[in-house]
């Protein structure tokens, strides 16, 4: 699985076995964070580990960028919080 940041739709998308999971994203470079809007898996996935998965990944992209984030997205700050290493990207 690779992740690709498809700038043009504003949204990071993560390919499996069962279909495309996407974060929508409004990006503020000017400020130096990204707004996570919405998470989305297909449901063959649900409960599968995609979610939390792409989640990480965008969270390594972001971190790469030495962007923050604002978590608009509910699973995406419940996982973020579940994990100690990840809060200190939260703008």
């Amino acid at each position: 699985m690779s992740l690709t940041d498809n700038r043009t739709a504003s949204r990071y998308e993560l390919p499996s076995e069962n279909g495309l999971g996407f974060i929508d994203y409004r990006l503020d470079e000017a400020a130096g964070r990204i707004v996570l809007i919405h998470a989305e898996v297909p449901a063959a996935a649900k409960g599968r580990g995609l979610g939390r998965a792409l989640v990480a990944a965008v969270l390594d992209d972001v971190r790469a960028r030495g962007l923050k984030v604002v978590p608009r997205c509910g699973f995406v700050a419940a996982v973020m919080n579940c994990e100690p290493g990840w809060r200190d990207l939260l703008a």
